[in-house]
């Protein structure tokens, strides 16, 4: 057997021990130079600097034999355990009170170990020693899931080897006890990997050791972390893999800045006081529902934009309900009608429920052929007589590859893609007069429309608001002081919100009215003390005066002077009457995007002008006069149209003029 005696001579300890005693030298040095005033508080540090050392358990798993080109023992050896040393300048980022961070180590880390015992054919007991270094880069992702003292970390470990020595004992053969021991054979493995990339996950605990309001702050933080066998294969040969267990503690310190002292921080602080409205806006809409229910390119089943019930809700829905239940902000108007019009199926099994002998003929309308069109009819007549029990016989199915008043007109060739959306339909038709728009009457006419009753949202209330939410630094907690003009003061808070409101009654008391100066107090989440004033005129919160105003709206299709004569009695017998003396009426045209721009602002003033036309007739007929008319035409502005044009059903509602009828006060 050949003894190999490799470079023997070993300097990694020695330069271990040599950079611990400079970075133990250089912490204490700027630890003892960091001299702080005694009556100067210093917030938490952000950047922190130190040493970690630990002890590294190395749990060895696999194989291995030929340890060099030199040497191969007779027997293969398997698993062992050691311990090594790990030491390395640590430096961590971390915001105080928040829970995310930065940490980063990077020096010495021994993975020395002895693996298990085996007996050679000669029955001689054989050990294998390595010691095994690197030089490690570990930068690690730091999270404190509590935000306090408590972090998890994880993160990549980048490793060169620095040793790769390995001693081997062949042993006696215990039947023979006066055999010479043979002696070891020392030497390096071969195929060591030189760069080891692995991961590791690990947790530890901050322990301040001096005052957390110091200006250089001390902590100790014992920590430990496991690195798995993934990538930590020493040699890129046999099977040997290493898994480490360490622990240890990180020495470090950080330096704080000046807390600035009451009165010098600068806060931002927002007062909004109620205001006096004198007048607040309720409006009644009339607001047709269009007897179309449109389906998506290439499917036969009802949209999901579509509101549909199950057989349990049908008890529970009411058509003079659904207005509860849309939005009250008055600038919503599209997304508030729209939520009505996608309940039209629910609209329609609720009348039909309610009137047994009515009837509906569902004419479906599909570019793919009648059978398509069929289809479609068909899923709606299903959604009714499945959801809201309709007899069957009351509703009879059509199609068509295009419905009577077709988007796309022969010949056409632009935007066709946005006509033939509009023509996928199905047409709801009835000759029941309880379904139908009053005085109106045959296949044609439109649906009965619903009362949309909303209130405008009052801008004030009855509480003037604090806010604090443009401040710079967020405040952990903050007061207010109040101070009238007869220098009474009231306090409120603490509060830790962003936002407080506190009602006037319990600011003004029983004054009428009053002038305050306001100063907040409050404590960032470092511990500074920050500060401002403001002034505020508080009155008491008055309910405005509710007016009211009545709102029609009149459909078109594309053939514009059909939908003008479906509406002319509507608007004689319906509209006028509700328009007195001395009011205001507000006529206002709109389109779709489909056409040209200034086509359609021509088109949408026209609109307005005939139903301005038909009102102006039938009003002196009725003897109403001082009636003023404001004409609008806004074309497809999208600015200022009722709805969005993403889908047909919004397009279609987008050919409309709006009537709004107005007290001239």
């Amino acid at each position: 057997m050949k003894n190999i005696n490799i470079v023997t001579f070993s300097p990694q300890r020695k330069s271990a021990n040599k950079l611990t005693l400079i970075l133990i030298a250089l912490i204490l040095f700027l630890g003892l130079t960091s001299v702080s005033a005694q009556d100067t508080k210093y917030s938490k540090p952000k950047w922190w600097f130190g040493v970690a050392a630990g002890a590294n358990f190395n749990f060895y798993r696999g194989s291995t034999q030929q340890l060099n080109a030199d040497f191969t023992p007779p027997t293969a050896f398997h698993n062992g355990f050691g311990t090594g040393l790990y030491l390395a300048p640590a430096i961590e980022y971390h915001i105080p009170n928040s829970r995310f961070g930065f940490m980063l180590q990077a020096g010495y880390d021994n993975r020395n170990g002895k693996f298990n015992q085996v007996i050679t054919p000669c029955n001689c007991p054989a050990d294998l020693n390595t010691k095994l270094s690197y030089i490690t880069i570990e930068p690690s992702l730091r999270f404190a899931p509590f935000n306090g003292n408590f972090y998890v970390y994880g993160g990549p470990r980048i490793a060169f080897n620095q040793s790769k020595k390995f001693e081997y004992q062949l042993g006696k053969n215990p039947n023979f006890p006066m055999q010479a021991t043979s002696p070891p054979v020392k030497g390096d493995l071969s195929d060591v990997k030189n760069t080891v990339l692995s991961m590791q996950i690990g947790m530890g605990y901050d322990v301040p050791i001096n005052s957390e309001t110091a200006k250089t702050q001390w902590v100790v933080s014992p920590f430990v972390a496991y690195q798995p066998y993934f990538g930590q294969n020493p040699r890129a040969t046999e099977t040997w893999n290493v898994s480490t267990l360490r622990a240890g503690v990180i020495l470090k310190f950080g330096q704080g800045h000046p807390l600035e002292s009451a009165g010098q921080g600068e806060a931002q602080l927002t007062v909004t006081a109620p205001a006096q409205q004198t007048t607040g806006r309720k409006v009644r809409e009339v607001f047709p529902i269009r007897n179309y229910v449109f389906f998506d390119a290439g499917s036969s089943e009802i949209s999901n934009r579509y509101i549909l019930l199950n057989k349990n809700q049908v008890a529970d829905f009411k058509e003079d309900q659904i207005a509860f239940d849309t939005p009250k902000n008055m600038s919503g108007r599209s997304e508030r009608q729209m939520i009505v019009y996608y309940n039209i199926l629910n609209i329609l099994g609720d009348r039909m429920g309610k009137n047994p002998s009515s009837t509906i003929t569902l004419v479906g309308s599909s570019d793919r052929g009648i059978d398509d069109g069929r289809v479609m009819a068909q899923s709606i007549k299903n959604y009714l007589i499945n959801v809201f029990s309709i007899n069957g016989n009351r509703i009879a199915i059509e199609g068509r590859i295009k419905p009577v008043i077709a988007s796309e007109q022969p010949g056409g060739t632009l935007e066709l893609a946005l006509l033939r959306e509009g023509d996928r339909r199905v047409s709801i038709e009835s000759s029941s007069p309880a379904l139908l728009m009053e005085f109106q009457s045959g296949p044609d006419a439109p649906l009965k429309p619903i009362e949309i009753i909303s209130m405008e949202q009052a801008a004030n209330s009855d509480a003037v608001v604090f806010d604090t939410s443009s401040s710079k630094e967020k405040l952990n907690s903050w007061s207010v002081a109040l101070k009238d003009s007869r220098g009474k003061s009231k306090n409120y808070g603490p509060y830790t919100q962003q936002k407080v409101s506190i009602p006037v009654k319990t600011i003004l008391g029983n004054q009428p009215e009053g002038d305050y100066q306001v100063a907040l107090a409050g404590t960032t989440a470092d511990g500074k003390t920050v500060t401002t004033q403001t002034t505020v005129h508080v009155v008491p919160y008055v309910a405005p005066v509710v007016q009211e105003s009545i709102r029609f709206s009149v459909l078109y299709e594309f053939n514009e002077s059909k939908s003008i004569a479906i509406y002319q009695k509507y608007l004689t017998d319906i509209v006028t009457p509700k328009i007195k003396n001395g009011n205001i009426v507000i006529i206002t045209g709109h389109t779709d995007i489909i056409g040209e721009t200034e086509y359609n602002k021509n088109l949408s003033l026209a609109r307005a002008n005939d139903v301005k036309g038909i009102l102006v007739k039938s009003l002196a007929a009725a003897g109403t006069t001082n009636v003023t008319f404001d004409i609008h035409g806004d074309g497809e502005d999208e600015n200022l149209a009722p709805f969005e044009n993403k889908y047909p059903e919004e397009r279609f509602y987008n050919r409309t003029v709006v009537i709004d009828i107005l007290d001239k006060k």
